[in-house]
């Protein structure tokens, strides 16, 4: 799978196939040219594998790009005062979690950068933990630790609150090499913190190829004992994602391959079956197809939900071999 964009002609072509208007790309999305039918075929010609929309039960809210820290590995890119994607205010999302209730979602998701680096955040899932349970990922460091006070009250509110925090490897100095010094004893301070109020909290963590699962999770385990902090946490393994804009050769994924899942069941796994994602592109809000692919504006669905559940999804990122492979999926673990 590749990113590719088109001439403004080929894209006014290819935009009204799909019945949607063309739009000029902005030159830090133009990657490589692509073929007028990528979005469809593969590079050898074959029919790409897709995925149609069942239901919204989990709507994610990108909360911008903006972080505290500048990890090289980051799939967003983020950095501080990172603007590739603006940050979300209350006014931008009320609309969209209304129309959420409407179609019966069942779960507010938050991602950034790190959400609590936005200025409105802590407004915006004060008002869709009123609605419905939440999710947020976090690396739990300086930005949530300076805003315990105005976290705090949140566990009052009619649905819970679930985090989970980003914990790369059980060695605080690996983990800190990319993350900053300090990084890692900031997270399990922020991760104990949590626990102690009572908010549901998990791990999110990175993976080495050939590792052993448990045995890596064993030792997180026993940092955990060390700083008071309950063994039973959930994990999520996550492989390397690549930064925005990049290309790491995954094979395509074509309609054949998707023959090996032939049921609506073992297709459930794949995030844009029953997810959508808010994203802020200047100051309007865009609805995209995965939390996964806010850096390839194909996955632009257009400007509600209701209209991007009618959309075909086309399983052309690199990214989306993720999900194939590995039934990787950002949502929280049950």
């Amino acid at each position: 799978m590749a990113f590719d964009v088109i001439n403004d002609t080929v894209a006014t072509q290819a935009r009204a196939d799909k019945g949607r208007t063309s739009r000029r790309i902005p030159v830090t999305e133009v990657i490589t040219p692509r073929a007028v039918d990528s979005w469809t075929h593969t590079r050898a010609g074959d029919p790409r594998g897709y995925i149609d929309a069942d239901r919204l039960k989990e709507l994610w809210i990108h909360t911008g790009t903006a972080c505290n820290l500048a990890c090289p590995f980051c799939l967003e890119g983020s950095h501080p005062g990172d603007g590739r994607i603006p940050g979300m205010k209350l006014s931008d999302v009320k609309p969209f979690i209304h129309e959420a209730l409407d179609m019966g979602v069942e779960q507010f998701s938050f991602t950034g950068g790190e959400p609590f680096v936005i200025r409105d955040f802590v407004n915006i899932l004060n008002y869709a933990s009123q609605h419905q349970p939440c999710f947020v990922l976090t690396n739990a460091t300086d930005p949530l630790l300076k805003r315990k006070r105005q976290v705090l009250p949140l566990l009052d509110n009619p649905y819970p609150i679930h985090f989970r925090v980003s914990l790369d490897y059980p060695d605080a100095a690996r983990h800190d090499k990319d993350r900053g010094e300090g990084s890692f004893a900031k997270a399990l301070e922020g991760i104990r913190w949590l626990h102690d109020q009572g908010f549901r909290v998990s791990i999110a963590r990175q993976t080495d190829e050939g590792e052993v699962a448990s045995e890596v999770e064993d030792r997180f385990r026993a940092i955990f004992r060390d700083w008071g902090i309950p063994e039973t946490l959930a994990f999520t393994a996550f492989p390397d994602l690549g930064t925005p804009g990049s290309e790491d050769g995954s094979p395509e994924i074509t309609e054949t391959c998707m023959e090996k899942y032939p049921t609506k069941e073992s297709r459930a796994h794949f995030m844009c079956t029953y997810t959508r994602m808010l994203v802020k592109k200047g100051d309007k809000v865009r609805v995209y197809a995965c939390t996964l692919v806010d850096d390839d504006p194909e996955y632009d669905l257009g400007g509600t939900l209701k209209e991007s559940m009618d959309e075909r999804i086309m399983l052309r990122h690199h990214r989306c071999f993720s999900c194939y492979r590995f039934g990787a999926s950002c949502s929280a673990p049950v």
